[in-house]
């Protein structure tokens, strides 16, 4: 579904600002990456932690 390809334009973004600031920091990390709310599609309204 559509949650999917946002997820992968999330990480594809992450991965590019991280490429771009790992010559000036070099420990740094990308955190979690999660859906939040999602609604419509077969399995309805879905809300993390709720």
């Amino acid at each position: 579904g559509f949650e999917m390809e946002a997820l992968v334009a999330v990480s594809v973004s992450a991965l590019t600002i991280y490429d771009m600031c790992k010559a000036v920091d070099k420990s740094m990390t990308i955190g979690e990456i999660r859906l939040v709310r999602k609604s419509g599609g077969k399995s309805g309204l879905y809300v993390a932690g709720g």
